[in-house]
C-alpha cells in the first residue's frame, strides 16, 4: 500500500512530542486489528471521506492514524498518540477483522 504524506504532513509529524515517523506509520497499518472508522465531523468531511484508525507500533506505541483513500494511494492527514477519549470510541465502534 503506497502511502503518500506531504511536505507540511511531513513537517507536522517531525513537530509532534516525540515525532511520528513514517515506519510507525507502517507498522500502525501493518498491526491493525480493528476496522476503519469514517472521521464525521464537519471540520474534517473530504471527498474521499477521511477514515482512521488506532494501533500500534512494533514497539508498543499507540497511534491514531487519520487518512484518506484515493485507489490503491492512502492520503496520511495526520497522526498522534491518542488521548482516552479516542482510544475509548475505538475500542467501543471497530470491530475485528
Amino acid at each position: 500500500m503506497p502511502l503518500k504524506i506531504s511536505h507540511n504532513v511531513r513537517l507536522k509529524l517531525g513537530n509532534k512530542k516525540p515525532p511520528v515517523t513514517r515506519q510507525e506509520i507502517e507498522q500502525c497499518f501493518a498491526n491493525r486489528t480493528g476496522t476503519y472508522l469514517e472521521d464525521t465531523r464537519e471540520q474534517h468531511k473530504s471527498d474521499p471521506p477521511t477514515q482512521w484508525f488506532i494501533a500500534e507500533t512494533y514497539y508498543g506505541r499507540k497511534l491514531k492514524i487519520a487518512f484518506i483513500q484515493k485507489g490503491a494511494e492512502t492520503i496520511i492527514r495526520t497522526a498522534y498518540d491518542p488521548n482516552n477519549e479516542e482510544l475509548r470510541i475505538y475500542s467501543k465502534y471497530s470491530t475485528s477483522n
